[in-house]
């Protein structure tokens, strides 16, 4: 008998895989490569929401984790994916210096917001307002370990690259049966899949469609993120990572012309130089209104859990949310409120 089943191979699933090896547990991933929204993700890591100057809920904790975490990854698959990179903020105008100063002097942002303005010169970027820098941050080629990992797996034979069917799966009380497979649990960690499994289907992961490009740019000349309505991601001979597009309606993970259009509008108003549009991509990240992953055992069976909603920032939730299902399962330790499954299932009973 293994200890877990888990059903994803996405951030979420990654996440609890590295989580359960560290801690010596046997497990079997299944993967049929239907959800995208990691593979095409921007993969940054960012404790501020710029558009807010806002702490993200958590933030601390999760870096700290998020950094042991894929250096751990790293020595283990023996490839780098983490890139400590600055991310900047371009001010379009005085007010919104001031506004930075402002939340640079609130307590849960000082960590991350350097009160000195950068005034760096890049080309193709006019930018007479200067920038703010946000600090602890970087990216993960999220394609890179992704892919990397799959095979990591398939060395192990610890991947079944196949749809998981729900209906095989026979729960006991001490032990789950998937056709010539024991188990002590399984862990459901889809992303967008969630809406076709049976057990979670209920929770509200609503799906927010993102869009990006790699646009080519040979007079940019950026050595760092810079981000304020999108991000621009350098990734080396000219090329520029950029995103994302917002769609709450459209579920599919098609580019769309309206998505074309709203990229390269926002890139022109924060380069000055031409581009060429290399790549167009789209997936649908797996959002809660609420902006709280969704984390949890199913009610009625103990053997049953959830690993899901990580959103726009699953390179830095992915290891903390994994971290806490896994001391839940085998430690009882209480979820936090906020990302418990439960808050759902309360709602329903009042």
């Amino acid at each position: 008998m293994i200890d877990y089943i888990i059903v994803g191979s996405g951030l979420a699933g990654i996440s609890f895989c590295e989580t359960a090896l560290k801690q010596e547990k046997s497990f079997v991933v299944f993967n049929n490569d239907s959800q995208n929204s990691s593979k095409i993700a921007g993969g940054l890591y960012n404790p501020v929401i710029l558009k807010r100057f806002s702490e993200v809920w958590g933030a601390q904790e999760q870096l700290e984790l998020m950094a042991d975490f894929y250096s751990n990854l790293s020595n283990r698959i023996h490839d780098k994916f983490d890139f400590k990179t600055p991310i900047l903020r371009k001010f379009f105008s005085i007010e919104e210096q001031n506004n930075w100063f402002a939340a640079s002097d609130k307590v849960a942002l000082a960590p991350f917001l350097s009160t000195s303005l950068c005034f760096n010169k890049y080309g193709g970027i006019d930018s007479p307002y200067g920038y703010g820098e946000v600090l602890q941050t970087g990216f993960v080629d999220t394609a890179l370990l992704l892919s990397k990992y799959q095979e990591y797996l398939e060395s192990l034979n610890l991947l079944k690259l196949e749809s998981f069917d729900y209906d095989a799966l026979i729960i006991e009380n001490d032990r789950l049966i998937y056709r010539d497979l024991e188990a002590k649990h399984v862990v459901f960690a889809e992303g967008f899949g969630l809406h076709a499994n049976p057990f979670f289907n209920e929770l509200p992961l609503d799906g927010t469609k993102g869009e990006l490009f790699i646009i080519k740019a040979p007079n940019l000349e950026l050595d760092v993120i810079v981000n304020t309505s999108v991000f621009i991601l350098p990734l080396g001979n000219d090329l520029f990572k950029v995103g994302a597009t917002y769609n709450w309606k459209d579920k599919t993970d098609l580019p769309t012309e309206e998505g074309r259009i709203e990229l390269t509008d926002r890139i022109k108003e924060i380069i000055s130089c031409e581009f060429e549009i290399v790549e167009h991509y789209a997936g649908v990240r797996p959002t809660v209104k609420d902006r709280r992953p969704l984390v949890g055992t199913h009610k009625d069976y103990k053997n049953v859990h959830v690993l899901n909603g990580l959103g726009t920032r699953g390179v830095m939730l992915g290891p903390a949310m994994a971290k806490a299902l896994f001391d839940k399962i085998e430690s009882d330790v209480s979820l936090d409120k906020e990302i418990d499954i439960l808050r759902f299932y309360n709602k329903r009973k009042k």
